[in-house]
């Protein structure tokens, strides 16, 4: 992607819309103004990008913010009584009445001075005490607080202590109401890295925000069985210099460092942000499989260490053209770095079967790069706008894998993913919403093997998505409704070449509808109920379907299968809101009907019936449904919990070595997050988790539980906070497994799950939130337009 082309293409746009928005408005003879400067009650300082908000008979008419001198001009007002709502985080709103005549159409409301709203600070710090669960109309909004910052050091830590999502602690595989089938996006965005090791790249001090979207409208791409998870990064926006610095170590079998800064400098029409997280350290992990296949019986020990380092740096800025047009700007930046060592041994009951003992060490680099352009045109209307973003990412990945039999691997992946997305928004009345858009995805990614340093094979695949959306919304008395569907062309092709084989090549070519569709009642404040209703689809991955070796034991080869096809899923949802003098209660039911399901399978390989294949496959057509419950809660003003419980109820048929199976399985999963406040400044934390047994067509996994203690004292007159987390006290957390098939096994796997933790966070700044409108990927509703979020 040439990104000069884009930003000249960009300009292009801009600078025709700016030429516009310069003429003078013609003031009518009939028609009046309202001006006015606002100004901070204790500096006495001008406010610049207040908003400015006139009212007839409660009804919105018109709009403006102040300038950078604090002042503001209004023009083209009908000659009638109106409401001014001067408004700005942070302060306490300003009301003044007003009426426009024949003889007076000007009405100066001189210098209005607005006080600080004490309440309303508060929820402008930098990291909120405790995390809040919000459900809104189309996903659950988990704003993450300190408790959550010291429950890891990243985010693959951080999610599994959120409601309805699991993160595999051996393979670091995330899954969304029991199915790994979830699409990750961070700050709304797609990339290359593989979700389960992006999840070990991000600090946990580095996220602001985590959206569960289990029932995405027809704005959002429509991939992900279960649902998306937005990972949102930290961006700060007060006025002036401020920031925070954040250091934490965790003591397991070795120490690891986890520390992140977060700046932002903001004057005028401009602002500038960025943060950095560092996470580094070795992570021990050992288990073993033991297989009781008569007349294979062996037994299997593995051993592992991984040496890790990762940086992340995201740097951005906002430039404010007037007060209808912004240009937005970000690039994230990913560079991972590890290596790792790991021997096997097998054990063979069969005395006339030689034991075998493998070594392996890799090294294994990987940059990625993200680059976002947004413009936003906002026009006279209220939430009228049109906005153009262009994301770019690539990444560049190289392992080396070394064998003792001998034999290295030397494989390098590169992909690039660019996205082009056009939203636009017409709120047509006071009760009825317009949203259109187009979006263009284009992918492609490279992998090559060598094997002891000569060509073995390549692979290359290339997929190039065009869609369109449109989705209506009404609002009428206690209920609320949404429907939409997104026009879908989908194409994709790959090609597999290896030495002394033929050529194998993949194509796929689709034309999709995905309808979508919520409707919400509340018949009070305390009650609502929303039901939704979306088809989505799951297309393969490129490590799906990737034939190359990923990687390989003496026993066992994991690769992809090239003739995976898309999975697709009608989903069902409803859900309870039920607010009490505590906090929030939600409860939710969900259906699901899958096609073709994706799943992860086990087979004998056909070269050597000794080994084993690791791989996916299409399953037959399945059904899953389940129910949750969550609740936000404070039993007393020293102490709130959030409490969660979800139960998943399963069936799954397929064949799995040449067998027909069919299995049903309920599994429950429980989390409850404890906070106390013995202090104004000490916070107290208690929490524990249970996951149930899950069964699969080839394994059942037994059950998961742990209890975490923690606790967090807040000095520096509130500006600093000293934290410590011991984890699993009981040391009880492992992965353990029964197998069926292909063959009878059984195994466990452990790692440092037992682990202390000590961090030291800084606040530093005292500017204020502006109340400009933000690009809302910055939002708890974020942008959602084109399948961005």
């Amino acid at each position: 992607m040439n990104l000069k082309l884009i930003l000249l293409c960009l300009l292009g746009a801009v600078l025709p819309i700016q030429g516009q928005t310069s003429v003078k408005p013609i003031l009518l003879e009939n028609q009046g103004t309202i001006s006015g400067k606002v100004i901070d009650k204790k500096t006495n300082e001008p406010l610049p990008y207040v908003n400015i908000v006139v009212k007839e008979e409660n009804k919105i008419v018109t709009g403006g913010i102040t300038s950078d001198k604090g002042t503001f001009l209004i023009k083209n007002l009908d000659l009638k009584s109106y409401t001014v709502e001067i408004q700005f985080i942070g302060y306490k709103t300003v009301y003044k009445t007003i009426s426009l005549t024949a003889k007076g159409k000007t009405a100066d409301l001189k210098t209005i001075s607005l006080e600080e709203d004490a309440i309303q600070l508060e929820g402008v710090e930098v990291v909120n005490e405790r995390s809040t669960i919000e459900q809104k109309i189309d996903r659950k909004v988990i704003n993450v607080g300190k408790d959550l910052l010291s429950a890891g050091a990243t985010a693959a830590e951080i999610m599994n202590n959120i409601p309805s999502v699991s993160v595999d602690p051996q393979t670091n595989a995330i899954s969304l109401r029991g199915n790994s089938n979830v699409r990750i996006l961070i700050d709304g965005k797609p990339t290359n890295i593989d979700a389960s090791q992006l999840l070990q790249q991000i600090p946990s001090t580095s996220i602001k925000q985590i959206e569960l979207i289990t029932n995405p409208s027809a704005k959002y791409n429509p991939e992900g069985m279960s649902g998306i998870i937005n990972i949102v990064l930290n961006k700060n926006s007060k006025i002036g210099f401020n920031g925070s610095i954040n250091n934490g170590v965790t003591f397991g079998k070795t120490p690891k460092l986890n520390s992140s800064v977060d700046m932002n400098y903001r004057t005028g029409k401009f602002n500038i942000y960025g943060n950095y997280g560092l996470n580094t350290g070795k992570q021990s992990n050992r288990g073993f499989i033991n297989t009781l296949e008569p007349g294979e019986e062996d037994f299997q020990k593995f051993t592992f260490v991984n040496n890790n380092t990762s940086h992340l740096a995201k740097i951005g800025f906002d430039f404010y053209l007037n007060e209808k047009n912004t240009i937005s700007f970000y690039t994230n930046h990913n560079i991972f770095k590890g290596s790792g060592d790991s021997k096997t041994t097998v054990n063979f009951v069969d005395l006339g079967k030689e034991d075998i003992t493998q070594l392996f060490n890799n090294e294994d680099d990987n940059y990625s790069q993200t680059y976002n352009l947004d413009y936003k045109k906002n026009f006279k209307k209220e939430g009228h706008y049109i906005e153009l973003e262009v994301n770019y990412n690539t990444n560049d990945n190289k392992e080396i894998g070394a064998f003792s039999t001998p034999a290295t691997n030397y494989i390098t992946n590169v992909g690039n993913n660019t996205l082009i997305n056009l939203d636009y928004t017409d709120p047509i009345s006071e009760t009825a919403k317009l949203e259109l858009g187009l979006e263009t995805r284009i992918e492609d990614t490279r992998n090559k093997f060598l094997l002891d340093n000569a060509y073995n094979s390549d692979f290359a695949y290339d997929r190039n998505i065009y869609s369109a959306y449109a989705t209506y919304s009404k609002q009428w008395g206690k209920w609320s409704a949404q429907a939409g569907t997104r026009f879908e062309k989908y194409n994709a092709s790959a090609l597999f070449r290896k030495v002394n084989e033929n050529d194998a090549t993949f194509e796929d070519d689709l034309f999709t509808l995905y309808p979508s569709g919520y409707i919400n009642y509340s018949p009070s404040e305390k009650n609502s109920f929303n039901l939704s209703v979306s088809r989505r689809v799951d297309r393969p991955s490129i490590n799906q379907v990737n034939p190359i070796r990923e990687w390989s034991t003496p026993q066992v080869d994991s690769e992809g299968n090239p003739e995976l096809f898309p999975q697709f899923t009608n989903s069902y949802e409803l859900n309870y809101t039920r607010k009490t003098k505590i906090g929030s209660i939600t409860t939710g039911v969900f259906y699901r009907r899958i096609n073709d399901e994706i799943t992860r399978t086990l087979y004998e390989s056909p070269t050597d019936p000794s080994k084993q294949i690791l791989s996916y496959a299409n399953l037959n057509d399945n059904n899953a449904y389940g129910f949750e419950l969550s609740g936000n809660l404070d039993f007393k003003k020293w102490w709130s919990a959030n409490i969660s419980f979800d139960a998943y109820t399963k069936k799954t048929k397929g064949i799995v070595a040449d067998e027909f199976i069919e299995v049903d399985v309920t599994t429950f999963n429980t989390r409850i997050s404890n906070t106390f406040k013995p202090s104004k400044n000490l916070r107290l934390q208690l929490s524990g988790m249970y996951r149930g047994r899950d069964l699969g067509l080839q394994f059942e996994r037994q059950p998961m539980y742990k209890i975490d203690l923690g606790s967090s004292y807040t000095i520096l007159k509130g500006s600093g906070t000293i934290t410590a987390r011991f984890s699993d006290v009981f040391n009880t957390m492992n992965f353990a497994f029964d197998g069926t098939k292909p063959k009878r096994q059984e195994g466990q796997f452990n790692w440092e799950s037992q682990s202390a933790y000590v961090g030291f966070n800084y606040r530093f700044g005292t500017g204020k939130n502006k109340a400009i409108q933000r690009k809302q990927r910055d939002k708890n509703e974020t942008q959602g337009g084109g399948g961005l979020l």
